[in-house]
């Protein structure tokens, strides 16, 4: 009953501070995890001691996937270079040069153990860094190379710590060892797809938004699971999983069951998000208690830890600078070979097409070449400066796969209680310093996001291009309805009417600030729906009408509602 309790008041706690942490300024983990340490101190608070292998299984999957599916598969494919570079190379170093540290420093400890720690406590948690991130206004190109960083590295980090754990128990080559991660991270990719692709169709095909959205939630474990079982990373087939989903929705999900999903993901990334942050303050208590029982004291395992955690810093410094390097190396070379491409584009659209099959072909290289030029201006508009390798460097805050795996290391490894304590205290350190300086590092640097007249402007664009598409659907002679029976004219009238006003509303001049006609009849029909829905409200008391139609009316006004407001936060509002 008590931890029925104490997960009652875990989750009034997620949602206080989620709603009190923005107006202090503060990134919510932030302050889960001093509110989770206060807590753990209380007398009659029980101990919590969440099994390990629970987080990596149950909670961490989800959260993998929920992230993954937000994450535009084209902005993962445009900064790969990156991602990869921070997520597995810059892992691998952490592991290899913290793991040498701490074999220096413990006598009794094997290299294969030091190097298992030292994988812990690698891979950065993109939670914290890309929430604060997105609240101040980083550059879109930043936050996805924070979220793709922290999507990738926990597949590195616990593959080499299997590796390291299996060197602890016996001989391995280091032949043994790069064959077991290649192929970790081969069958990983593999399993994800398969499970990206065959889960989306089978979801296309129901029509029970109740059975597409169990399906949804089955998809990380479907990937995670028979990932495992081959010994591959299943942690990476869940993002490679996830990556596939997102892409495709747009194409074979409903508007219904993007919604829904978009939703139910959100809820379960903030509840498991905000509750291991606060879930890593509980457990201090334990830690403490296990490493009093050893020869190693606490105040030697914290001090080691801060050496450790400084050490980390130095090498994530040392190595976005010359990433940064390489990365504006790019820019420039993307900036160079436009023109080129441009050249190229022009001088296929001016080739003479010759027959059918000729003409697939032409469409097939200008898709590529216009994909390329995509990625030529993407890169020249965003590249990642000096400035924001800054805060690239300084976003490497630890979480809760460091404690969680740390937790996971062989009961007979030397100095277990102390390494978790270690680990701990990179985590929490990391979190409190770096998470608690990243918002002044932004505002010194003087970083800015995206221009919302600028967004505002290529959304116009975007609308407008797609709106000809559409409008040129009422043109076609053929038009009928499904029976076969011709549309009216006067409806078709209506629908290009409509069609027209959405793209004029997006276009309105909101520089003198004041609401251009189209905003006011936006927000003088949102009062309409308020006052049908108080009328709505009063037909319900009175009991004048049955529940279902009571229902059916409230569905139709919450779906103009939402459309309304949508419009107005997301497209042709403030």
């Amino acid at each position: 009953m008590e931890y029925a309790v104490l997960g009652l008041a875990s989750l009034l706690i997620i949602v206080a501070v989620a709603t009190i942490a923005p107006k202090l300024g503060v990134a919510a983990p932030l302050v889960l995890v001093v509110v989770g340490i206060a807590c753990s101190f209380i007398p009659w608070v029980p101990v919590v001691e969440f099994p390990p292998e629970l987080i990596l299984a149950l909670v961490l999957p989800p959260i993998l996937y929920s992230s993954a599916v937000n994450v535009p598969l084209v902005d993962f494919r445009r900064n790969l270079k990156a991602i990869t570079s921070l997520s597995v190379l810059l892992v691998i170093v952490s592991a290899l040069v913290s793991g040498l540290l701490l074999y220096w420093l413990l006598p009794d400890l094997s290299l294969a153990a030091a190097i298992a720690l030292g994988a812990v406590i690698s891979p950065p948690d993109a939670v914290a860094a890309t929430s604060i991130g997105k609240r101040l206004g980083l550059p879109p190109r930043l936050v996805t190379v924070l979220e793709g960083e922290g999507l990738v590295n926990d597949a590195s980090a616990l593959v080499l710590l299997r590796s390291a754990v299996a060197a602890t128990a016996g001989a391995v080559s280091l032949w043994q060892v790069a064959g077991d991660f290649i192929f970790a991270v081969i069958g990983a990719i593999v399993v994800g797809i398969v499970i990206g692709y065959v889960t989306v169709w089978v979801r296309s095909k129901l029509d029970n938004p109740v059975l597409n959205t169990t399906i949804s939630f089955a998809v990380p474990f479907l990937a995670f699971i028979p990932a495992e079982e081959i010994n591959a990373s299943g942690v990476l087939a869940v993002v490679v999983a996830g990556l596939i989903t997102g892409h495709r929705s747009a194409k074979y999900f409903s508007a219904r069951d993007r919604i829904n999903e978009r939703f139910n993901w959100r809820t379960i990334q903030f509840l498991l998000e905000n509750g291991v942050f606060l879930l890593m303050g509980f457990e201090l208590q334990s830690l403490i208690i296990q490493v009093k029982d050893d020869n190693l004291g606490v105040w030697h395992a914290v001090a080691l830890g801060l050496v450790v955690t400084v050490l980390l810093i130095v090498i994530r410094v040392a190595f976005v600078v010359p990433l940064i390097a390489i990365l504006r190396r790019d820019q420039r070379r993307a900036i160079a070979q436009a023109p080129f491409l441009a050249q190229a584009l022009d001088r296929l659209d001016a080739r003479p097409v010759q027959d059918e099959r000729s003409a697939r072909v032409q469409n097939r290289f200008r898709r590529i070449l216009s994909r390329k030029q995509a990625d030529f201006d993407s890169l020249a508009k965003e590249g990642l400066g000096w400035r924001g390798g800054a805060v690239l460097a300084w976003s490497g805050m630890r979480g809760v796969v460091t404690l969680a795996a740390a937790q996971s290391l062989p009961l007979d490894i030397p100095y277990r209680p102390q390494l978790i304590l270690i680990a701990f205290t990179v985590a929490v350190v990391t979190l409190l310093a770096q998470g608690g300086t990243l918002p002044w590092l932004i505002k010194r640097l003087g970083i800015v996001g995206t221009d919302e007249a600028a967004d505002r402007a290529e959304f116009s664009s975007l609308v407008s291009e797609i709106s000809q598409v559409g409008a040129a659907t009422l043109d076609n002679p053929n038009l009928a309805q499904d029976d076969g029976a011709p549309f009216d004219p006067g409806v078709i009238a209506q629908v290009r009417v409509a069609s027209m006003k959405v793209q004029e509303a997006l276009s309105e001049d909101h520089a003198n600030g004041h609401a251009g006609p189209h905003e006011q009849q936006r927000a003088l029909r949102l009062r309409v729906l308020e006052a049908e829905r108080a009328a709505l409200l009063d037909a319900r008391t009175t009991g004048s009408y049955s529940s279902r139609i009571l229902d059916r009316a409230q569905r139709m006004l919450d779906a103009e509602e939402s459309r309304l407001q949508y419009l107005d936060e997301g497209g042709a509002g403030h």
